[in-house]
């Protein structure tokens, strides 16, 4: 009665659209959830159908390559992209990926990857922000789609510069050296699913699977929250 009368008097906000939500919702309303720019690219798999798979075609070998949403400037997305990466909604980040991750497992892509690795931050970034956005989502994904998920497998080497409003060269030129597997051991014969909280030139993710297959992956994938 009394939490009731909380949710009553001081109702929580959705993250996508900040209105009041009612009981029963958690992070996003009902109505952003209906109005979510959604992807069907899990429903294409490896194929020319799929836009974010042909992205990476010529440029480093992506098994599959996925993502929740469509990236929208200014809109639902950003807000909630904003929420994760700057105002420690942590736990937003893993409700998508549990959203995210039921789904994928509908389509029985649980049983196509073995290890599930985040983009790691710098170190030094990882202090001032105090948390990576990108290890909730996996643990999300981890957590729905029964895998296992690693956050010490990759690290960044190297603190670069911010990665906004770089065209794609210099994006690529920014991190092709950045990322290494801390233990080949851990990815080797293995095919791991990388994650990231959204895509736009591919650059970061493209440095972190030529990573992964040089120590030793057996194959590698992609799935991000959004794509631009």
């Amino acid at each position: 009665m009394f939490q009731d009368l909380l949710a009553l008097l001081f109702p929580e906000s959705c993250f996508a659209c900040n209105g009041a939500m009612v009981k029963g919702e958690r992070y996003i309303c009902t109505d952003c959830n209906i109005k979510l720019p959604y992807t069907d690219f899990h429903e294409h798999g490896a194929t020319e159908r799929n836009p974010l798979q042909r992205r990476f075609w010529g440029k480093v070998p992506v098994r599959f390559a996925f993502a929740y949403v469509y990236f929208q400037s200014k809109g639902r997305v950003q807000r909630l992209l904003h929420q994760l990466k700057y105002k420690g909604a942590k736990d937003l980040g893993e409700h998508l990926g549990q959203r995210y991750g039921s789904l994928l497992k509908d389509f029985q892509y649980n049983e196509q990857f073995d290890l599930i690795v985040p983009v790691p931050l710098h170190k030094q970034k990882l202090r001032k922000r105090g948390y990576n956005q990108s290890d909730f989502f996996a643990r999300g994904l981890a957590e729905a789609m029964d895998l296992p998920a690693r956050t010490d497998v990759l690290i960044r080497t190297i603190n670069t510069s911010t990665q906004t409003r770089k065209d794609r060269l210099n994006r690529w030129h920014n991190v092709e050296q950045v990322f290494e597997v801390s233990n080949p051991e851990e990815v080797k014969e293995k095919r791991i699913l990388i994650v990231d909280d959204v895509l736009t030139t591919g650059a970061t993710l493209e440095a972190c699977a030529v990573a992964m297959l040089k120590a030793g992956a057996a194959e590698v994938s992609i799935v991000t929250i959004a794509a631009a």
